[in-house]
């Protein structure tokens, strides 16, 4: 019998590859979200429009048994997005919701599995103030100190995971990732992560031209690309091992060396400019330790191979809105 899946945020970046993954693997399934996704038509069997803060939607959403659920809906962006402190009400209103109904009705209806997408901005700022060093360890989350109310709506979610695992009869993974990046995700927005805002700023910049940073670019960060992330997702959530554990990459670099990566990958020589703007921590690194352990398996792909997968995807998008501004402009 043919196994089936539901895609919480089937309409977002992350969500949009789950569904195509699952597809692939013969599943029926079954996308739920607010929009369609953007960039290519979703390859989902049914896709249900609707608000998954909604309890109604979230009956509708969940009417039939699965064999596993995906939870990627919630309120979330770059740095822009979370750091600025004018959209914290909202990013925790929005995502507790869904997942409160998520979680109630996936324990009415007994479904088989439900992943749930957490982050590494749960972990505490208190370890991530050295670019050179952070400390991302899964044990390390507590005493808790996220550097952003996203963070903390994370962590407040996954221990309702976790505790409608042990209390309501659930099977939940929890996995917190790092920086996912890759083709058709958010990239000119306000909501986009460094890697597609830098692919970006690049694709429009003239030869000789400048690059605009946030902040010193020394911050550090590691960024994995979204094939891995989902095959890293689908072992989680097929194993014996509840988590909360990361899914990342241990390759750290600056935003600096992230974008001289890029630049290379584009050919143009551009001069680096550090400008203010909203940072969060100083460094962060995926530890895969724990992942390696339970389930047998690491990441492997250098981040320039994601990297030159990304930016002639983004690069067509400039090229491809550019032409639309003309189109507009002549017409006008």
């Amino acid at each position: 019998m043919k196994k089936s899946a539901l895609v919480c945020g089937a309409g977002g970046f992350i969500g949009s590859h789950m569904v195509k993954r699952l597809k692939s693997e013969g599943f029926w399934v079954r996308g739920a979200d607010l929009k369609l996704p953007e960039y290519s038509e979703s390859t989902a069997d049914e896709f249900l429009l609707g608000d998954l803060r909604e309890p109604e939607f979230c009956q509708l959403a969940l009417d039939r048994p699965f064999d596993e659920v995906y939870q990627f809906a919630a309120d979330m962006g770059g740095a822009g997005y979370l750091f600025i402190g004018d959209n914290d009400a909202d990013i925790m209103h929005n995502s507790v919701m869904i997942n409160l109904n998520v979680l109630r009705v996936c324990a009415q209806k007994r479904i088989g599995r439900v992943f749930y997408a957490s982050s590494a901005c749960v972990y505490p700022m208190y370890n991530q103030l050295d670019p050179g060093s952070p400390n991302c360890t899964e044990d390390t989350v507590y005493p808790a100190d996220p550097d952003s109310e996203y963070g903390w709506e994370k962590l407040f979610s996954e221990r309702l995971y976790l505790a409608f695992a042990r209390n309501k009869g659930i099977v939940s993974r929890v996995a917190r990732y790092h920086n996912i990046f890759g083709p058709e995700g958010a990239w000119n927005d306000g909501r986009e992560k460094v890697p597609a805002a830098l692919c970006r700023k690049v694709a429009m910049a003239q030869e000789g031209g400048e690059l605009e940073i946030w902040g010193d670019g020394d911050q550090s960060r590691s960024f994995l690309y979204i094939d891995e992330c989902i095959e890293a997702t689908l072992r989680l959530m097929r194993s014996d091992w509840i988590g909360p554990v990361n899914i990342g990459s241990n390759e750290m670099v600056s935003i600096n060396q992230l974008a001289e990566r890029i630049m290379a990958i584009s050919g143009k020589t551009l001069r680096i400019r550090h400008i203010p703007g909203p940072l969060g921590v100083r460094g962060r690194n995926s530890d895969n330790r724990l992942f390696q352990e339970k389930l047998g398996w690491q990441v492997s792909q250098p981040l320039v191979d994601g990297l030159k997968l990304t930016y002639p995807w983004i690069k067509s998008q400039v090229e491809a809105a550019a032409r639309n501004r003309e189109a507009q402009g002549s017409s006008g």
